[in-house]
């Protein structure tokens, strides 16, 4: 198949050929170079994820979109187009609405990943002959994240009776290690937006949104801007993410310590999770899920723990030591029970704003960690092993069915 990249690039040169004069170099900034994340679309993986779903023509209509534009403001108006429909798009296949668009299972979450990469590197390379300020390059790729991840598409209709549920994903990671990778809670997120489940105490609305796996965009707050419009809407929250292999953890407690394992960029960071007003910053934030009922029900197939270990510096200690039962007073944080990665960090974020919001005694929320999405037996090898096989896809409808029956049981037993 002729370079993804290569295609993109000439449809980009030919649509813009011809355009106005350009701006001034002072007014226009050089674009700059691909991310490492996004360079990883080169390879053969994503480039047959893209093929088997369908959403290889993803890019290419978005680049005919950027090349109608003639200005930043219709450039603004085809990104948050562009960026809304690749989120339905990517809903409406896993929940069966519309062509597959291919062989690839629809529960799939990798076609949404990967076709949104496309769609960031040309908004990177893109230089329109009206010429783009680096602020601008920075709010179309923001516009872009925010519509593609259903960020902006959050609707919970009216209605006493109907309880109101969020739930987060995220994209795959660890993509050097296998590039195949797909992440259960993203997979989730596409199965469950706008759904209804039925519960013991009412029909409850669940609307979701993804994150992505790099640390500069959790400091620059996106979990917040994301979150904050809602928590003061919702009945209950729970962000979701991959976690341990062949079980479910409910984590107890999250801590303020970023551990340093690198993200998709390659970036690793180390120090305390950077939050407004750090002199309030608590060390450890609690879970208000109903963890017990949760731990106690009989949701699938996987296991599911109440994980209460956290990695902690005793107070006037100096050397970090596990914890099975939680932190001692007065400790510093140096890992949550998920973690010190970004699923702790997310639950981090999303439980302090709950409490800084004045809600942590009225609104159940928390973080819930899948198990690992394996592929099945026979193909394990990254080098040599298909993109899908039957054990893959079990393994993932599994994990996101128990999700849904997790967030039952939480509904019902919070209320």
């Amino acid at each position: 198949m002729t370079s993804l990249r290569v295609r993109i690039g000439i449809l980009g040169l030919a649509l813009l050929a011809g355009s106005a004069a350009p701006a001034s170099p002072a007014a226009a900034a050089a674009a700059p170079p691909p991310t490492v994340e996004e360079q990883r679309l080169d390879r053969a993986v994503p480039r047959e994820i893209l093929e088997r779903s369908g959403f290889d023509t993803v890019p290419l209509r978005f680049t005919r979109a950027l090349g109608t534009a003639r200005s930043y403001a219709e450039a603004r108006k085809a990104v948050v187009r562009q960026g809304s429909a690749l989120w339905k798009r990517a809903v409406d296949r896993a929940q069966g609405r519309g062509p597959a668009g291919g062989d690839l299972s629809r529960d799939d979450d990798r076609p949404l990943y990967w076709a949104r990469l496309a769609m960031t590197r040309e908004v990177r390379a893109w230089e329109p002959s009206f010429g783009l300020s680096e602020a601008q390059r920075a709010a179309l790729l923001g516009d872009l994240e925010r519509t593609s991840r259903g960020q902006t598409a959050v609707r919970y209709p009216g209605g006493e009776r109907l309880k109101r549920v969020l739930v987060t994903g995220f994209d795959p990671f660890t993509l050097d290690r296998d590039i195949r990778i797909s992440n259960p809670s993203g997979a989730s997120a596409l199965a469950l937006d706008g759904t209804v489940i039925e519960t013991a105490e009412g029909p409850a609305r669940v609307e979701t949104v993804v994150f992505p796996v790099r640390w500069q965009d959790f400091t620059d707050r996106t979990v917040e801007r994301a979150l904050r419009p809602y928590l003061k809407k919702v009945d209950l929250f729970t962000t979701v993410s991959q976690g341990r292999v062949g079980r479910f953890d409910v984590e107890r407690t999250n801590g303020a310590w970023r551990g340093g394992f690198p993200d998709n960029d390659n970036v690793g960071v180390t120090g305390v999770v950077p939050v407004p007003d750090p002199a309030s910053q608590p060390q450890w934030t609690t879970t208000t899920l109903p963890y017990k009922a949760i731990v106690d029900a009989d949701t699938g197939r996987f296991p599911v723990y109440d994980n209460t270990s956290v990695t902690e510096i005793p107070a006037g200690g100096t050397v970090p030591v596990v914890r099975a039962d939680g932190p001692t007073a007065g400790s510093t944080a140096r890992a949550g029970g998920g973690g010190n990665y970004l699923s702790n960090e997310i639950a981090y974020r999303a439980t302090l704003l709950r409490d800084r919001l004045g809600l942590h005694d009225v609104l159940p929320g928390g973080h819930v960690h899948t198990p690992v999405l394996e592929f099945g037996a026979g193909n394990t090898d990254p080098a040599t092993g298909s993109v899908t096989d039957p054990g893959f896809v079990k393994n993932r409808l599994d994990i996101i069915a128990q999700v849904r029956a997790i967030l039952v049981v939480a509904v019902e037993k919070a209320t």
